[in-house]
């Protein structure tokens, strides 16, 4: 017996450093959880808790970030600001930097998504799983399709966020609890990357580059104030903590409202955005002429391919892409992509599939190369609204209910 609990706690520990050779947080001995949906967080975070002045079901938050391969989760204090009180290292997830768009192309969603309840998934195959709302309000009106999106463990992706079971026991009941003390809904933030001056500039010639832009409002106004900012939708576009005037509602595919911005809010933004400024400008002088070579998924699973070794098949832990990708001159990034694209084209033909239309194929190739021509980021062009896609009424908020509605308190709706 005792052989046996020695070569489970070794097996255990070769586990948790799998994942991007990183030591996770999470170290929990799975065959100790008599109830995975209930298991308890452990002493050391509600310890933790108790320092930073968090009740134990206070409101989160979770933040992911591609780029590094983080997930974060933030709790409210007792003055209803956030603060960080767990960060994993994501073990998988699929494709490349960049949204969701259609079923089948293996990415990971990125936007503001509102997790209920309902998106625990306690009878997982992947151990536990918190669902992610794709497609969301935003996805959806642009035509955007996909379903069963995960945060889940087992350790392995097609389009999910995969941690290990030790990780999303831990995640899971951190929602949990939130949920038990009342909040309705869980803001889940996924982002590419830090929205940091000198990622945007590294990241400045990326077709996806405008999509990031709108994320980054999203993101400078919770570091601005520290609580999920109020997300809406109008005119296919992200709105963040803005209050509708006028008797106006808020319509995903309809024209925005007029809107307005507390004063304090434009003020600290207003701060905020100037020492960006600064930093951005100082980027662009250090990063002149080079740009950031975003790796496949193949590259990012060769550099952790040593931690798959005498594990079974399903296990396909990824690298992030501060590993495998690198900063490159602008030639030979113009060059990897158009590369890219004819193993791409050649792949499609063998499998059969209908070549990409002339204007698709100018996109793909040469993103950075007509960005560095128009001096500009690209365009990123708005997916055709796919008529299967979920087209459900928009719901109208009344000036009244909007009014009632507690500002930066998302989880107090009713």
């Amino acid at each position: 017996m005792r052989i046996r609990h020695f070569a489970y706690v070794s097996l255990m520990a070769l586990a948790l450093t799998g994942c991007n050779d990183a030591l996770e947080t999470a170290q929990v001995d799975l065959s100790k959880v008599k109830n995975k949906v209930e298991q308890p967080l452990p002493p050391h975070i509600l310890n933790a808790m108790a320092a930073k002045g968090m009740d134990r079901n206070s409101p989160i938050m979770i933040r992911i970030f591609k780029e590094e391969g983080a997930m974060e989760i933030w709790k409210a204090k007792t003055d209803n600001r956030f603060d960080k009180i767990a960060d994993y290292k994501i073990c998988a997830w699929s494709g490349r930097l960049g949204p969701k768009v259609k079923t089948g192309d293996r990415q990971a969603p990125e936007g503001f998504y509102e997790l209920t309840r309902a998106n625990l998934n306690p009878n997982s195959k992947y151990y536990l799983a918190i669902n992610t709302g794709f497609p969301n309000r935003y996805d959806a009106v642009n035509g955007r399709t996909g379903s069963d999106l995960m945060i889940h463990g087992a350790c392995s992706s097609s389009g999910c966020y995969s941690m290990t079971d030790q990780q999303v026991l831990e995640i899971y009941a951190f929602a949990r609890d939130a949920f038990k003390g009342g909040q309705s809904t869980v803001q889940l933030q996924a982002f590419p990357f830090r929205m940091t001056a000198e990622n945007m500039v590294k990241h400045r010639l990326d077709p996806n580059n405008d999509f990031w832009k709108m994320l980054k409002v999203g993101y400078d106004n919770f570091e601005v104030t520290k609580r999920p900012p109020e997300v809406n939708v109008c005119e296919k576009k992200y709105v963040f903590n803005q209050q509708a005037t006028d008797g106006g509602a808020f319509n995903a595919a309809g024209k925005c409202p007029a809107m307005s911005t507390p004063p304090a809010l434009t003020a600290a933004l207003a701060s905020y955005g100037k020492t960006y400024d600064a930093d951005y400008a100082k980027a662009m002088s250090k990063y002149d002429g080079m740009a950031w070579y975003d790796p496949s998924e193949a590259e990012r699973k060769a550099v952790v391919a040593k931690t798959r070794k005498g594990r079974e098949l399903a296990y396909a832990p990824t690298g992030t892409s501060l590993e495998a990708g690198r900063m490159v001159k602008v030639a030979e990034l113009e060059d990897l992509m158009a590369k890219r694209t004819t193993q791409s084209l050649t792949a499609n033909s063998a499998a059969g599939a209908t070549p990409a239309a002339p204007a698709q194929l100018q996109a793909t190739a040469q993103p950075q190369a007509v960005a560095v021509a128009a001096a500009t980021p690209a365009s990123v062009p708005v997916p055709t609204p796919n008529p299967l896609a979920y087209t459900a009424p928009e719901p109208q908020e009344t000036a009244e209910a909007a009014a009632k509605k507690p500002f930066w308190k998302f989880w107090a709706r009713n």
